[in-house]
């Protein structure tokens, strides 16, 4: 059910109905014809733009339009009135057997309110964390952790397969760093005294010294005096098994899974790249030529001075053709990027979302650019980009952790505030804006807190309802069979949150189409404020509190109203993998 879609179709309805009565043309394009709130509460319940959208489709005056529609549309039930604003806008105002009919059904769907399959099986990977396999996460990795997993989440909620993936960079220099820092780890486990520079250009956390003092263990004084070529890749395949083992652990810790985790050094071992470069090449997507330096700026790290083998990046959207080798023969970043989107294509997924930090926002139109290359346009990427978290307690930076040596870490966060609190706050903003984690506020139980005042609401209603079990057992025991019995609903605050409930699969509508799962988290602390609010005047005034003794039918039509705001709740908070509390402590 959605109320929205439901009177746009009504809107097409009468629209065809003008069409047949030839007061309008017959089959009009409806595109861009939209029903949905106004954004002044003050000008109705419902607004639609038909009429401006219809006029020069029409050949009429947008005015005309929406008086012929506004007439028609105030002969229908549920509607209370229609007026007709500004240039053309038809704003329509429903009476109160609507919100009725509306929360009766809200309240047959269940749990599978808002869950319409618009994904029909359709695959999709959502790719994310892809940290380098270098150390334990830090809080910054959190939150495109907790976007790409909720993402996963809501579109499996609508019928999509996803797969959730991780791309390990375990090809490059910085895992090359680690293999070294490793060693020194291990040398010291072994009693060995560390030059004062030993990772000036690596790792110095303490995660790797129980790395070196396993490989100690392993292979005793085998590695002390070896040179590097003959330890260095035993010790760097070591480092990399451990470090995706403590991410994993990470991962987990905040309730996150992957599917799939692609090894960029099985990639190019497997000769993918390869294969890629040659397909490209086979289809004149790659040529030898010479990149002007970029005017105004630093030039970027794969620009040389030299003939290169460029790919037509230029020809599917991108600014400037790119470089896939060095000067050294090996691959770029960017070839090997290519080779593995590639890969997922070939797996069978047309659709890839990659969640990336917003420090790699310059790479986005040359990765749009490779994967319809590499799919001959029938592949779509959307890249959701995560601005920096900025971790805060009582408003004062926090300081770095001991054992990551550079950051704070994720894990240090989780535990200490939970990982239903991380999960939330980290959706409280759009991706793409700043996003200030206050470890204190987090601990709060009030109305600052975003996840409390959620989870607070849900508390609040199984209080209720435990309540009402007891004392009125009869209430929750009679059957609201028709909008008669819910019409006892009739406060502004009843209405209005009935209004907020049927917003619910709009949100996740919205959500699934722009890939923006936070919009659920501003929907669900709308819909506890709009619960709180009715909380609160049933405090001032007691006739409007949720159990009235004596008075069954106005208990249980309120019983009826929470019900499906605890239900709603714990839908969106399922989709988030955080719990819908009974009581809070």
């Amino acid at each position: 059910m959605n109320v929205f879609k439901e009177l746009l179709e009504l809107v097409k309805g009468e629209i065809e109905h003008l069409s047949e009565a030839g007061e309008l043309p017959a089959g009009l394009d409806f595109k861009g014809v939209l029903v949905e709130p106004p954004r002044d509460p003050e000008h109705g319940d419902m607004a639609t733009n038909a009429a401006m959208v219809l006029a020069k489709r029409a050949g009429k005056k947008p005015h005309d339009i929406a008086a012929l529609l506004a007439d028609r549309l105030a002969a229908r039930g549920g509607v209370a009135s229609v007026e007709v604003a500004g240039p053309g806008f038809i704003n329509l105002r429903l009476d109160a057997d609507y919100w009725h009919g509306a929360l009766k059904r809200i309240t047959a769907a269940g749990e599978k309110y808002g869950a319409f399959d618009m994904g029909r099986g359709k695959k999709v990977n959502v790719e994310f964390v892809s940290a380098n396999p270098t150390g334990p996460l830090h809080v910054g990795h959190g939150r495109g952790t907790v976007f790409g997993d909720v993402l996963a989440a809501l579109l499996e909620r609508v019928g999509y397969d996803v797969t959730r993936e991780y791309y390990v960079n375990d090809a490059g220099a910085q895992v090359d760093a680690l293999a070294r820092s490793v060693h020194q780890r291990y040398l010291e486990a072994l009693g060995c005294e560390l030059a004062a520079d030993a990772f000036e250009d690596g790792y110095p956390g303490d995660y790797l010294v129980p790395v070196g003092a396993a490989l100690a263990r392993q292979h005793g004084e085998k590695y002390a005096a070896a040179p590097e070529s003959e330890w260095f890749e035993t010790f760097r395949a070591f480092a990399v098994e451990s470090m995706l083992s403590l991410i994993r652990d990470d991962l987990a810790a905040l309730g996150v899974r992957h599917d799939v985790f692609s090894s960029e050094k099985k990639l190019v071992d497997d000769g993918q790249v390869q294969a890629c470069f040659a397909d490209l090449q086979s289809r004149d997507l790659i040529y030898r030529g010479v990149l002007e330096p970029p005017k105004g700026k630093p030039p970027p790290e794969d620009w040389e001075p030299r003939p290169q083998h460029l790919f037509r990046a230029t020809s599917f959207g991108d600014e400037v053709d790119r470089p896939l080798k060095k000067s050294d023969g090996g691959w770029t970043y960017f070839a090997t990027d290519i080779a593995y989107h590639r890969a997922k294509f070939e797996r069978g997924f047309e659709d890839m979302i990659d969640v990336w930090g917003a420090d790699h926002g310059g790479y986005v139109k040359r990765m749009k650019a490779a994967v319809s290359a590499v799919s001959g346009g029938s592949a779509a990427l959307d890249v959701k980009l995560c601005q920096m978290v900025k971790l805060t307690e009582g408003g004062r930076p926090v300081t770095m952790s001991k054992r990551s040596g550079q950051f704070v870490t994720l894990r240090d966060v989780v535990d200490k505030v939970g990982k239903d609190v991380v999960r939330f706050i980290m959706l409280t903003r759009k991706n793409d804006a700043p996003l200030e984690f206050d470890l204190a506020r987090a601990l709060e139980q009030s109305k600052d807190n975003p996840v409390f005042y959620v989870q607070y609401a849900h508390a609040r209603i199984r209080s209720v309802v435990r309540r009402a079990e007891a004392e009125m057992p009869e209430a929750l025991a009679t059957d609201i069979h028709g909008a008669e019995d819910l019409s006892m609903l009739t406060d502004a605050a009843e209405i209005d949150l009935i209004k907020c409930l049927c917003g619910w699969p709009r949100a996740v509508d919205s959500a699934v189409q722009s890939h923006e799962p936070h919009r659920l988290a501003f929907y669900l602390q709308e819909l506890a404020a709009a619960f709180h609010l009715l909380w609160n005047k049933g405090n001032e005034n007691h006739d409007l509190r949720f159990i009235i003794p004596g008075d069954g039918r106005v208990t249980a039509a309120r019983l009826t109203l929470i019900g499906a705001v605890a239900q709603v709740i714990s839908l969106g908070l399922g989709i988030f993998a955080v719990r819908p509390v009974e009581e809070m402590r």
